[in-house]
């Protein structure tokens, strides 16, 4: 595979919920989830509407673009409410590997699915499925790649401590991927851990979103972005606000045309001008409405679990 498609992925595997609702297990810790609330019938049925066609449609748009979208509907109903998000339980890459992850919220765990595994085998070549959800029962936990944000091509796995990054499944993940961790501490402005890393930084082909604000220590922080630069990458910088407005929560793909970068419209209308222009020198701007899911804590990024296996022949 070469560097383009390396880094973005051209399929992805999207889940289209039918019981949409935001976490209560995750609320503690996820700044960016909207305080749980008690739905009614009818509220909890417009809330879970509106999330299934955010889904459809942006499966939808991604699809005409030339991305191709393996969509799969959520089967657990009330007891996945967080299955719009696989990204966080399972992971591909070139040589044909998959790796499936331990969640940190128990009903998360049930959002692991055969059918997904075994589509990925018949469509895609993979050699070996390394499972480390056994780790759950010694409350490690490692929630792929929300809690890494993985440089394919220089081998760098970017990670913010928290409870849902736990360095020793990260050691064992980097070891067996041929990844170098790259850890920092975050404080967001409660003086809280940032809940995952893919909401405060994304690395694509040619540059990388990064909220520096939130690594606590300036030493790291200058590390951090001293890699970036050495591996090639545009730094842009983004600032609190656009954070919380899920700007690093997007996610390079390659599509018919060239590489474009999916994002939420809220992500979208907060970046500047400038910031506009230098993701635009190598990737088209390809803004989602997820309005209703970014209530859960997440956007688009989490959405999206990239595949970055070779295709069978047909």
């Amino acid at each position: 595979m070469n560097r383009l498609s390396t880094q973005a992925p051209s399929a992805v595997v999207m889940v289209r919920p039918h019981c949409f609702t935001p976490n209560p297990e995750t609320a503690a810790d996820n700044a960016f989830q909207h305080a749980p609330v008690a739905y009614d019938g009818d509220a909890r049925a417009l809330l879970s509407n509106a999330a299934h066609d955010e889904v459809t449609i942006a499966a939808q748009t991604l699809s005409d673009a030339g991305v191709r979208v393996h969509l799969f509907d959520d089967l657990g109903g009330d007891s996945t409410p967080d299955s719009v998000f696989p990204n966080n339980w399972f992971s591909t890459h070139a040589g044909g590997h998959v790796a499936l992850y331990p969640m940190y919220s128990s009903n998360r765990r049930r959002e692991r699915r055969a059918d997904v595994i075994e589509l990925l085998k018949s469509e895609y070549r993979v050699q070996d499925v390394v499972d480390y959800s056994g780790l759950e029962h010694d409350e490690i936990f490692l929630e792929g790649t929300g809690a890494m944000v993985l440089d394919h091509v220089a081998r760098i796995a970017y990670t913010a401590r928290s409870r849902r990054a736990n360095p020793v499944a990260l050691e064992r993940f980097c070891t067996h991927f041929g990844f170098e961790p790259m850890c920092f501490d975050t404080a967001d402005s409660n003086g809280e851990p940032v809940y995952h890393t893919n909401v405060m930084m994304s690395v694509a082909t040619e540059f990388a979103l990064v909220g520096f604000d939130v690594i606590s220590d300036p030493i790291r922080r200058e590390h951090v972005q001293r890699r970036l630069v050495e591996t090639g990458r545009t730094v842009i910088a983004l600032d609190n606000g656009q954070l919380n407005n899920f700007a690093g929560n997007a996610l390079e793909l390659t599509a018919r045309d060239g590489r474009l970068l999916a994002l939420s419209r809220r992500a979208f209308d907060c970046l500047t001008q400038r910031q506009r222009r230098l993701i635009e020198r190598s990737a088209r701007l390809l803004p989602l409405d997820v309005p209703t899911i970014e209530l859960a804590g997440g956007s688009v990024r989490c959405m999206l679990a990239g595949i970055h296996l070779a295709r069978r022949d047909r």
